[in-house]
């Protein structure tokens, strides 16, 4: 059974952010320094579990041009289970629920291989192919609804 937690412990941010580096450094080959940025006191981390095994992580931030989500990483035996859609939705549900988010637009730089995974939530893509620590990307949108 997959569960999502909002981080709460200087604990349960080091295992996601455990997680972030073997899907992003090791194994996607992005730098740590590239990976781990100044955002990550403002962020609101997420961490997913099986059975209480830690095997997905994501955050979400406000920035200038809305709320930017970001970080979405599962570890690679736990792909295809569903936690990505898990780590998705508990991430825009906890975005819809803070105060003044309705109405504003949700993004994200998504690696082409999430397109689709994305799309099912409403993101639609804008603009075109663009490359982000040698990884293509495109921009995706969605505006917040109650």
């Amino acid at each position: 059974m997959i569960k999502v937690k909002l981080i709460v412990t200087d604990e349960q941010r080091k295992v996601a952010f455990n997680v972030r580096n073997e899907v992003f450094v090791k194994e996607q080959q992005v730098s740590r320094e590239d990976e781990f940025d100044e955002f990550e006191n403002e962020s609101r981390h997420f961490l997913a579990t099986i059975h209480q095994q830690p095997c997905g992580a994501a955050r979400w931030r406000y920035t200038q041009k809305g709320i930017k989500l970001e970080r979405f990483a599962v570890l690679s035996s736990f792909r295809r289970q569903g936690v990505a859609s898990a780590l998705l939705q508990a991430v825009i549900d906890d975005v819809r629920a803070h105060p003044n988010t309705e109405g504003k637009l949700m993004y994200m730089h998504a690696q082409t291989t999430a397109l689709p995974l994305y799309k099912k939530f409403g993101f639609k893509v804008q603009g075109d192919l663009f490359v982000e620590c040698d990884i293509e990307h495109y921009l995706m949108t969605k505006v917040v609804k109650a």
